[in-house]
């Protein structure tokens, strides 16, 4: 199996800003503030970057803490002119590849706020998204008797929307005020509502309501790079027009040490994370269920894997080269791919943004999930 694997560090900021291009008025306008949360998924080239095999993270996360020290309880506008995040994401590529000589940068992602960012792309165009949050029910009417889909239930939806900044030719970019202003009516539409009884929602599948909304909100917004619906808060399904991905998320506790560590790095000594594991899933949507992959029955077949890493101590498991999260999201690539060949990426994050992602395929890495 060919994979691709990308490492992932990550570094927050406290900083003053005033984005004096915004009309006179607007919230951003004024002085402000925000704790930022920058990202960097770089390809990274074997052997020659870190000090040892399995210090890439670590490495990556220790140049990124670097380049954006000069920002950390800073006023951003004597760095940078106009402190938008998408600049604030361009100012933190250049300085890394030109000062900090990180080389293969597919993405670089600024968070402003829990609910806002951009993720510049390994083209340098950036997707700005923003989340949203609609309380509904819903039930699958066509699982299989006894499945608890198929009972009427609810969730607390959340939706992400992403755009793409430099296409189009509109005089201004999109920015997040254009995006509440889409979301708005949409929001009306369904936040406390039961979805079946909506034209076009008579089975909410996840996969289903981001079709909904990408063909309701396309034509509005053209720069529309694809639509995340988040089922619940470790699972969800995004789409771009053309392709359905899934993903479910699971936690696990497990201890590790670092094999090619050398005897002086702490890496080397029995440790351990709460990891943060993501699965991503691939398929044609069945036209009956309205779904890709039931969630369901990911969560049943990679059971015996997640049991194999939990709670245990990962340096035991004969066939992992070692502990470092570029290995491990690999071991369990390959082993869920026997049981979910729909499989085709695995995100591990030894602590919140940092870590690795392992892909089999050309999917695409700049969902922000």
């Amino acid at each position: 199996m060919n994979t691709s694997t990308l490492h992932v560090a990550s570094a927050g900021f406290e900083s003053a800003c005033q984005i004096g291009a915004l009309p006179i008025g607007h919230r951003s306008h004024g002085l402000h503030g925000h704790s930022y949360f920058a990202s960097v998924r770089a390809l990274l080239p074997a052997g020659t970057f870190a000090p040892f095999p399995g210090a890439e993270v670590e490495e990556l996360r220790r140049r990124l803490l670097a380049c954006v020290a000069p920002l950390d309880h800073a006023l951003l506008n004597r760095h940078i002119a106009e402190p938008t995040d998408e600049n604030i994401a361009r100012w933190i590529r250049q300085r890394l590849e030109a000062e900090y000589e990180v080389p293969g940068i597919q993405q670089i992602g600024i968070q402003s706020t829990q609910h806002s960012g951009v993720d510049l792309d390994v083209d340098g165009q950036a997707h700005v998204w923003r989340r949203y949050r609609f309380q509904a029910a819903h039930k699958l009417p066509n699982v299989p008797l006894g499945h608890k889909c198929g009972r009427m239930h609810g969730h607390g939806f959340e939706v992400i929307l992403h755009a793409n900044q430099d296409l189009g030719e509109r005089d201004l970019s999109v920015d997040y005020d254009h995006l509440d202003e889409i979301w708005a009516p949409l929001h009306a539409q369904l936040n406390y509502q039961c979805l079946n009884e909506l034209e076009g929602l008579a089975n909410p599948t996840s996969e289903v309501i981001s079709a909904w909304l990408w063909a309701r909100i396309k034509p509005l917004l053209p720069e529309l790079s694809w639509v995340t619906v988040y089922e619940t808060g470790s699972c969800g399904a995004n789409f771009d027009g053309r392709q359905y991905r899934i993903w479910k998320e699971l936690t696990l506790d497990s201890a590790i040490q670092l094999k090619r560590a050398p005897a002086e790095s702490p890496l080397r000594a029995i440790h351990g994370h709460t990891y943060t594991l993501r699965l991503h899933l691939s398929a044609e949507l069945d036209a009956v269920m309205g779904w890709t992959v039931d969630f369901g029955d990911v969560k049943m077949l990679f059971d015996p894997i997640f049991k194999a890493i939990d709670h245990r101590p990962l340096y035991e498991i004969a066939d992992l080269p070692d502990g470092d999260t570029a290995s491990l999201s690999a071991w369990v690539l390959a082993k869920g791919r026997a049981v979910l060949p729909q499989l085709d990426r695995v995100d591990m994050y030894e602590t919140r943004g940092s870590g690795a992602i392992v892909s089999a395929s050309a999917a695409d890495e700049l969902i922000p999930v």
